[in-house]
């Protein structure tokens, strides 16, 4: 074995001996209760673009990817999301590394949620930037003493998420750009979660709360609710042709496919027209708030999100309770230490649209017992 095999098999012993080596999952029959296609969108057949021209998209889209479907799609999801441009991303990790990487100075600070996703984090870590500091998860306090502390020294940039994959808890969005307004910072939110759940149409937090005029900008990923792949920044045109000429995550890599962009304008379109709803989900979701309070189930938030999340600690009884789970025929993913911190290894738990009220009630009453 060279040295470089010896250096990458000594790493995955260490993950092995600590009980946190990351393997892929095979794939088994079961009740989906681990997956992020909230409205069933990616199973339903409703996004089948037959007539789509061609498999591949040939290059960038400064080269030969560019398509007037793209462009129609983005303008077609900047008017759906309230804001003035919209750019297409390969996945929501391109479109955060391009989006934080690029646009950060050498006098700029950034600030970020402490529970940020690791596209966020590995965005800003890429960016060259006067200092990166993260705030106690929502906690306004810890957001407000950072902003007071780094106010008038540059541009600030604050970085949350609507709502946190792992908890799926909601940022208190308004308090937050109510801060940033008062220190004249710049606030950046990232919707992968709640586009499509969140509002009346699934537009997302931001537009539900009517900030869409006080968020510089926005991500909204595909691959989640709306049932697709891809993603896209949304801002001012300003900040469009800005990622098209600074974005490296969407400057050097081929574009998405023709099918992958009609896909998501079908997503859309069955937004827009009520074909596809969240009505049901959001239903669903006060039904396992009711029903897990009734059982007395402990550390689930009553968010309006499809994602709840048991704290069991430690991998091993993690890992052995999601297998008693999936053996019963209920798919449930466990979340283990080094994706969450030591001591929060969790069930997380994703409630669909497809999912009935029967199986809810046998998933809390193995839950309870």
């Amino acid at each position: 074995m060279n040295t470089i095999e010896q250096y990458l098999n000594d790493k995955l012993n260490q993950r092995a001996d600590a009980g946190n080596l990351r393997v892929l999952p095979q794939h088994q029959p079961g009740i989906d209760f681990r997956s992020n296609d909230y409205l069933g969108l990616a199973q339903s057949g409703l996004l089948h673009v037959p007539h789509a021209v061609g498999t591949g998209a040939t290059g960038s889209r400064l080269i030969s990817g560019n398509s007037e479907a793209a462009e129609t799609l983005e303008a077609h999801i900047a008017a759906f999301h309230q804001a003035s441009a919209a750019l297409l991303f390969n996945s929501g990790y391109d479109a955060n590394l391009g989006l934080l990487s690029s646009i950060a100075g050498r006098h700029t600070t950034y600030i970020y949620d402490e529970l940020c996703h690791a596209s966020i984090l590995d965005g800003i870590r890429l960016a060259i930037c006067r200092g990166k500091y993260y705030f106690n998860h929502n906690d306004l306090t810890s957001l407000e003493g950072l902003l007071q502390k780094h106010a008038g020294s540059g541009q600030v940039i604050v970085v949350v998420e609507a709502v946190y994959s792992m908890d799926g808890d909601i940022a208190p969005l308004s308090a937050i750009a109510d801060l940033c307004d008062r220190y004249g910072a710049q606030l950046i939110v990232d919707e992968a979660h709640a586009t499509g759940v969140i509002g009346t149409r699934g537009e997302g937090l931001v537009c539900s709360l009517g900030l869409a005029p006080r968020v510089f900008a926005r991500v909204h990923t595909y691959g989640k609710a709306m049932g697709c792949h891809g993603a896209a920044v949304v801002g001012t045109s300003t900040l469009r042709s800005y990622l098209i000429n600074f974005a490296r995550s969407f400057i050097y890599t081929t574009a998405l496919p023709p099918h992958s962009v009609q896909a998501i304008a079908r997503a859309y379109e069955l937004l827009a027209s009520g074909d596809v709803s969240n009505g049901p989900l959001l239903h669903l979701i006060q039904y396992f708030n009711t029903k897990g309070a009734d059982a007395g189930l402990a550390g689930f938030n009553n968010a309006a999100t499809p994602i709840r999340a048991m704290i069991t600690g430690g991998n091993d009884r993690t890992r052995a309770l999601a297998e008693r789970l999936q053996h019963a025929g209920f798919l449930v993913n466990p979340i283990l230490h080094p994706t969450v911190p030591l001591g929060s290894e969790r069930l997380r738990i994703c409630l669909h649209s497809f999912n009935t009220p029967q199986q809810i009630d046998e998933l809390i009453n193995l839950l309870s017992a």
